[in-house]
């Protein structure tokens, strides 16, 4: 199987539709549709790549990359590339991104090979 990809994002068509573009190029993907689901994920297994929704109820992407690369630190695991995606165009949420250093921004509704491209990237 290939490289694992944890897809976060509360928006079922959102879910769906990355579900299929990652997997028809050979990714294993799992879903979580929340920040708190996400770190239960990411506590039961290891991922090669987080994508995550910037807007979600609760937990927001931002919040849940910075819980999640807390996790891995106390439990001495390497850091995982995460890439944000948005249908917002929220300055300060972007400024909070880059000064977390994602592998990648991307707005919505985003081009696939386009996303395809920064998902290849943020792997290596």
């Amino acid at each position: 199987m290939g490289k694992k990809i944890l897809v976060i994002d509360d928006e079922e068509l959102v879910t769906k539709s990355l579900l299929k573009l990652l997997r028809n190029e050979g990714y294993d993907v799992n879903i979580a549709r929340s920040g708190a689901e996400a770190l239960g994920e990411v506590k039961k297994a290891d991922f090669d790549l987080v994508v995550a929704d910037v807007r979600m109820p609760e937990m927001d992407g931002i919040e849940t990359i910075m819980q999640i690369r807390n996790h891995l630190k106390k439990s001495n695991k390497k850091p995982i590339p995460e890439i944000l995606i948005t249908g917002y165009a929220d300055m300060d949420k972007y400024q909070k991104a880059m000064d977390l250093r994602v592998a990648g921004y991307i707005n919505k509704p985003f081009d696939s090979n386009d996303f395809l491209r920064a998902v290849k990237k943020a792997i290596g």
